[in-house]
C-alpha cells in the first residue's frame, strides 16, 4: 500500500478506468475488490480515511441481526448469517466467533428467544457456528459474573461473529490493491465529469497536498454511506434525498463491567431498542442508540442524553453499574437509512437492507445495507455497474477470496530498532514499530489515521490515545521527510 505509487496510477491521464468508486468505507472498498477480481480497471477515492465514517464506528459485530429477525426481515437476517460465516472463513484472523447470552428475568423468556434463536440457527444453515442453547440461573452467573442476579430465571446461550471493524477496512483496501485496483485515501472527489448526457469521469483533490486529478471511466459508483446525497446533487443539484441518517453512539468500560469473554444482548429496552454489552480488546463495549434527525457529519459525537441512556440502561442489568466517570471512551457513527416512502415511525423501524439506484446520466448509487453484507451489495452493485458501463460481464469471485491482514511489524519493516519497540502506553499492545508499519505500508496519514483506525487507541481508551498522540505526530513528521 504504497501512496506515492498509487498516484502515479492516479496522475496518468492515459488511463480510461473502468469502474471509479467514490467512497472507501466497507461498502465502496467491498466494491473496488469485487471490481477488480472481475478484471475491471478500478479506481477507488476515499475523502477522509479508509472507514473513517460508518465503518470504523460499528458494534464490532458480524451478525445476523436477531432484532431483524423480530421485525420479519427474514431475507435480510438470511443473507447476513450466510456473510457472517463466509467472513468467518476469509478474514479469521479479524472476524471470530463470539458466545452471546440473552438473560432472562421472566419465567417465560428462555422458551421464547430460545425459539427465535434457534430459527436464527436454521437461517444459517452450513455456516452456522454452534447451537444455541438454554443456561441455568448459575451457568449465566458464571459466563457473566457482573450480571445483575436480581430476578434472574437463566439464559439463552446463542452465536455470532466480532471483528475490528476499522483493521478490516485495511484488509480490504490492501486486498483490492493486490488485485489491481488503485486505492487512495484522503482524496475528495469535487466534481463529475460529463460528455453529453453521461457521467464520463471525476476531478478529485488530494486533502493533503491541494492537488487536484482528473480521471475518467465507464462508470462511477457512488457508495459514500450517508453522504450519498450529497455525491448525487454533483450529479443533478435539484434532486431529492434518499439518506434518513440515524446515530448510534457506543460506550467504551473498563473489563470488569462483564467480568467474563461472553456478551450480553438485551433484545428489547423500554423503548424497543436492543442493548448490547460486549467484550473487545479487554474493554467492554456498550451500545447502540438510534436517535433520527442528525446532521451528515464525518465526526459525529454522542448526545449527552444518549449517554445518559445507555449508562441509566446499563445500570438495570449489571450489578455493578456504571457511572460517567467509569467511561473510557465514546464513539458515534450515522447509519446510512434508506428513506421509506412514508416518513412514518422512526428510524429504528426503518430496514437494513441495502438499495441501488441510477440516474439518467449512469451514476450507480449503492445506500443502506449493513457492515456484515457489504460483499453481497457490492456483488449486487458491481453487476449493475456492469451494465450501466457496458462492462463485459464476469462473474463475481469474492464468495470465497481470502482478505489480506497486515503481518506482524517484523515481517513488513524487517529489522526492528530498540527504540520501535517502545509500547504506545503501558496498558495496550500497540508499539512504536506498528506505527511506523501503518505510515509506510498502510496509509496511515494523520495522527487520527494511526490511533483511531491502524491501532485503536483513540476508541479504548481517550486519554491514553491524548498522550500519545505528540510522539505519533513526532513518527509522522519523520516519515514525510
Amino acid at each position: 500500500m504504497n501512496r506515492a505509487d498509487l498516484f502515479e496510477r492516479l496522475a496518468d491521464t492515459a488511463t480510461d478506468w473502468d469502474v471509479i468508486v467514490i467512497g472507501g468505507g466497507a461498502t465502496g472498498l467491498g466494491v473496488a475488490v469485487d471490481a477488480a477480481t472481475r478484471g475491471y480497471r478500478t479506481l477507488l477515492l476515499e475523502q477522509a480515511d479508509f472507514g473513517q465514517g460508518t465503518s470504523s464506528r460499528s458494534t464490532k459485530l458480524v451478525h445476523g441481526g436477531v432484532r431483524y429477525l423480530r421485525n420479519g426481515e427474514i431475507g435480510l437476517v438470511r443473507d447476513s448469517l450466510r456473510e457472517r460465516g463466509r467472513l468467518l472463513k476469509n478474514a479469521p484472523n479479524l472476524v471470530g466467533a463470539l458466545p452471546f447470552v440473552v438473560p432472562g428475568f421472566r419465567w417465560y423468556e428462555r422458551a421464547y428467544y430460545g425459539i427465535g434463536l434457534t430459527l436464527y440457527d436454521v437461517l444459517a444453515g452450513k455456516l452456522g457456528i454452534d447451537k444455541t442453547r438454554h443456561l441455568s440461573r448459575d451457568a449465566v452467573l458464571e459466563r457473566i459474573p457482573n450480571l445483575t442476579s436480581d430476578g434472574l430465571h437463566g439464559g439463552t446461550l446463542y452465536w455470532d461473529g466480532q471483528f475490528d471493524d476499522a483493521r478490516l477496512c485495511v484488509a480490504l483496501a490492501r486486498t483490492a490493491i493486490q488485485q489491481g485496483a488503485t486505492v487512495l485515501n484522503h482524496v475528495k472527489v469535487t466534481e463529475l465529469l460529463r460528455k453529453g448526457d453521461r457521467l464520463s469521469g471525476v476531478v478529485a483533490v488530494d486533502q493533503l497536498s491541494g492537488k487536484e486529478y482528473r480521471a475518467e471511466g465507464k462508470v462511477i459508483v457512488n457508495a459514500t454511506g450517508v453522504f450519498s446525497d450529497a455525491v448525487r446533487k454533483l450529479d443533478r443539484p435539484e434532486g431529492g434525498d434518499i439518506i434518513e441518517p440515524s446515530q448510534g453512539i457506543h460506550l467504551v468500560l473498563d473489563r470488569e463491567f462483564l467480568g467474563g469473554d461472553t456478551a450480553i444482548m438485551i433484545p428489547k429496552t423500554d423503548d424497543g431498542r436492543v442493548l448490547f454489552a460486549i467484550p473487545w480488546h479487554d474493554r467492554v463495549v456498550l451500545g447502540t442508540t438510534d436517535t433520527p434527525n442528525v446532521p451528515v457529519e464525518l465526526e459525529p459525537r454522542p448526545q449527552e442524553d444518549e449517554i445518559d441512556y445507555l449508562v441509566e440502561h446499563a445500570g438495570r442489568y449489571l450489578a455493578k453499574a456504571p457511572t460517567h466517570d467509569d467511561i473510557r471512551a465514546t464513539f458515534a457513527g450515522l447509519r446510512p437509512l434508506v428513506r421509506p416512502k412514508s416518513d412514518a415511525g422512526s428510524t429504528a423501524a426503518i430496514s437494513r437492507d441495502h438499495s441501488l439506484f441510477v440516474s439518467d446520466s449512469g451514476l450507480v448509487t449503492i445506500a443502506g445495507g449493513k457492515w456484515t453484507t457489504y460483499r453481497k451489495m457490492a456483488e449486487d452493485t458491481v453487476g449493475r455497474a456492469a451494465q450501466v458501463g457496458g462492462l463485459p460481464t464476469q462473474p463475481c469471485r469474492t464468495a470465497d477470496l481470502p482478505l489480506l491482514d497486515r503481518p506482524a511489524a517484523e515481517t513488513e519493516l524487517g529489522e526492528i530498532e530498540p527504540a520501535w519497540r517502545e509500547k504506545l502506553d503501558p496498558a495496550f499492545p500497540w508499539r512504536i514499530a506498528d506505527v511506523v508499519a501503518a505510515v509506510r505500508h498502510e496509509m496511515a496519514c494523520t495522527a487520527d489515521d494511526v490511533l483511531s483506525r491502524r491501532t485503536r487507541l483513540s476508541f479504548l481508551d481517550e486519554a491514553a490515545a491524548a498522550r500519545a498522540k505528540p510522539r505519533v505526530e513526532e513518527i509522522l513528521e519523520r516519515e514525510r521527510t
